[in-house]
């Protein structure tokens, strides 16, 4: 097979898997029938399913996610992207995360609760290898850069915090009641991975919207623990804390690359 037709199958690849991502999205919300994702697997998926569940309008974001996303594909899908190189690399992973982006809501609303959590482990190893793989081919134009890092930098942000929440809805519904005693702990010491992890990504791709998408999801959590059940004062400080660590985190890693390309640039002339 030559690379051309290697290059069209892997645009056609992406072009299925987002179609079936808002197919299965559109089923999964209750388009068709059902209650919304709130009601899902008896409210666990809700703002008040765990101390580490956002808000309800920090879920807006995806809206935003799968705009950029669909947007991306088409992209993708010209001509002028068919043989470079960073598609290539990175575009058989994308289109793997979609297809588990759509099979969370599939699984969420027919399945049970714990096979909710390993889709979407799956979709943040995933989309964690997504930003890995972009680090190692830096885009090359500003569309590059707004479409492919940042569409995919806002969905692996926001998965980050969603797959936090949607280990704590399931260790709520299956951990014995003296859990309860330590639930704050818990969550201060969950949110300190996240610092990490969200951290050394943005540190990594010298991208901002992978913290933005998670300081995001921190946000509205510190509002859910402030305002709504469960109430935790020390969980939403710590929330607070880290997402202003992250975006800091992501500012400077931004201006660290933004000198590093002027000064390659700079020697190279």
């Amino acid at each position: 097979m030559d690379s051309r037709t290697k290059g069209i199958g892997r645009q056609t690849l992406v072009i299925a898997s987002a179609t079936f991502m808002l197919i299965a999205a559109t089923i999964g919300a209750g388009a068709f029938g059902g209650g919304s994702v709130d009601d899902l697997q008896d409210g666990a998926l809700s703002a008040q399913g765990s101390y580490l569940a956002p808000a309800g309008p920090a879920f807006s974001i995806w809206s935003l996610i799968y705009l950029g996303l669909i947007v991306y594909t088409v992209w993708q899908a010209l001509p002028a992207q068919r043989q470079d190189p960073r598609q290539r690399a990175v575009g058989g992973w994308i289109a793997v995360s979609m297809v588990l982006n759509g099979l969370w809501l599939v699984t969420a609303r027919y399945l049970t609760l714990w096979l909710t959590v390993v889709v979407i482990a799956l979709l943040l190893v995933v989309l964690a290898r997504v930003i890995v793989v972009l680090g190692r081919f830096p885009a090359r134009t500003v569309a590059d850069r707004i479409l492919t890092d940042g569409a995919n930098g806002l969905h692996f942000g926001w998965v980050t915090i969603a797959t936090v929440a949607n280990t704590a809805a399931w260790l709520t519904q299956i951990a014995p009641e003296s859990w309860a005693d330590a639930a704050d702990a818990w969550a201060i010491a969950v949110l300190v991975v996240v610092l990490v992890i969200g951290a050394a990504a943005a540190w990594a791709t010298g991208r901002i919207a992978p913290a933005l998408a998670t300081a995001w999801g921190l946000a509205w959590l510190a509002v859910g623990r402030l305002t709504g059940e469960p109430e935790s004062t020390p969980t939403a400080i710590a929330a607070i804390i880290v997402a202003v660590l992250l975006v800091v985190t992501g500012v400077v890693a931004v201006l660290r690359r933004t000198r590093a390309v002027h000064n390659s640039s700079e020697s190279s002339r």
